[in-house]
C-alpha cells in the first residue's frame, strides 16, 4: 500500500531542494552541490532524530546529490578534438528542478483560478418583458391601472430581492477539485488497465472551467502517484493510465 508523507511544509524532495536552493540565492543553473548537499541531509538527520517517517523519494534524492558531489570533485577531462567540453554533472539535476518549479507554478494558478471561480455566484434570467417593449401602453394607463401595474413591479423587485438574499450557487461553485478526482477514479474503476485520452475525463467540453478542474485533477492524482500521463509532443494528445496506487485507494475506499 502506498501512502503519501509530508515532512514540515514539504510535500516532496525537490520541494525541499528548491526552498534550498532560493533561500541559499543560489543560480539555479550553478547550484554549489557541497553546501546544498550538506543542508539537504542535515535536513534528513533532523526528521530521524523527530522520528518523522522518511518517504523513499527523499534517500533516493540524497544518493543522487552525493553522486553529483563526488562527480565535482573528480579532475574534469579535456575537451574532445571537436571541441565539445565534458558535460556538468549536475545538467540532468537542473532540468529536473526547473520542470518541477514550472508544473508547481501551473498547479498553483489553476488552484487560484478555481478558487476565483468558487467566487463566482448566479441567479436565474428574470422575465423583463413585461417591462419592455409597452412605453406607449403604459402612457395611455388611468390611476387604476397605473397603480396595478405599480405593485406588479413592486412584488416583481422584492422577488429579485429573496433571490439575491437566497442565492443559488453556480455549478461551477458546486463541482469540486475532490468531486472530479473522484470521478476519474471511477472512469477508471471498470476497466484499470485502459489508456484513456485525457479529454474522454472532460465532462463539460466547452466549458473552460470544467478543462481547468480535470486538468488540475490530473496533475493533483499525478502528484499522488494514482495516475501516470504522457504527451509525445507540444498540444499533442495527453494519454492517462491509472496505476496501482489508484486501484489500492479504491480498496480502502470499500
Amino acid at each position: 500500500m502506498g501512502y503519501k508523507v509530508k515532512l514540515g511544509v514539504f510535500e516532496g524532495p525537490f520541494d525541499l531542494l528548491v526552498y534550498l536552493i532560493e533561500n541559499a540565492q543560489m543560480n539555479i543553473y550553478d547550484i554549489e552541490i557541497a553546501e546544498i548537499t550538506k543542508q539537504y541531509l542535515a535536513y534528513m538527520e533532523a526528521m530521524k532524530k523527530l522520528d518523522v517517517p522518511m518517504a523513499a523519494e527523499f534517500m533516493v534524492l540524497a544518493a543522487a546529490l552525493i553522486e553529483i558531489k563526488s562527480k565535482m570533485l573528480l579532475p574534469r577531462t579535456s575537451p574532445s578534438e571537436e571541441g565539445a567540453a565534458p558535460e556538468d554533472p549536475r545538467t540532468d539535476l537542473v532540468e529536473k528542478l526547473l520542470e518541477y518549479k514550472r508544473f508547481k507554478m501551473l498547479a498553483e494558478m489553476l488552484q487560484q483560478q478555481e478558487e476565483a471561480g468558487l467566487r463566482i455566484l448566479e441567479k436565474p434570467q428574470e422575465d423583463l418583458s413585461v417591462y419592455t417593449g409597452q412605453t406607449d401602453e403604459y402612457l395611455d394607463l388611468d390611476l387604476l391601472q397605473f397603480i396595478t401595474a405599480f405593485n406588479l413591479f413592486l412584488r416583481k423587485k422584492k422577488k429579485v430581492e429573496e433571490i439575491r438574499r437566497h442565492h443559488i450557487r453556480s455549478e461551477k461553485q458546486r463541482v469540486t477539485a475532490e468531486a472530479r478526482m473522484a470521478d476519474i477514479r471511477d472512469f477508471f474503476r471498470e476497466d484499470p488497465f485502459r489508456e484513456a485520452d485525457f479529454k474522454e475525463l472532460i465532462d463539460k467540453k466547452e466549458d473552460r472551467y470544467d478543462i481547468a478542474l480535470t486538468f488540475s485533477s490530473v496533475l493533483e492524482m499525478m502528484k499522488e502517484k494514482k495516475l501516470d500521463a504522457e504527451q509525445n509532443y507540444i498540444y499533442g494528445q495527453i494519454k492517462v493510465r491509472a496505476t496501482e496506487h489508484l486501484m489500492e485507494g479504491e480498496d480502502d475506499d470499500e
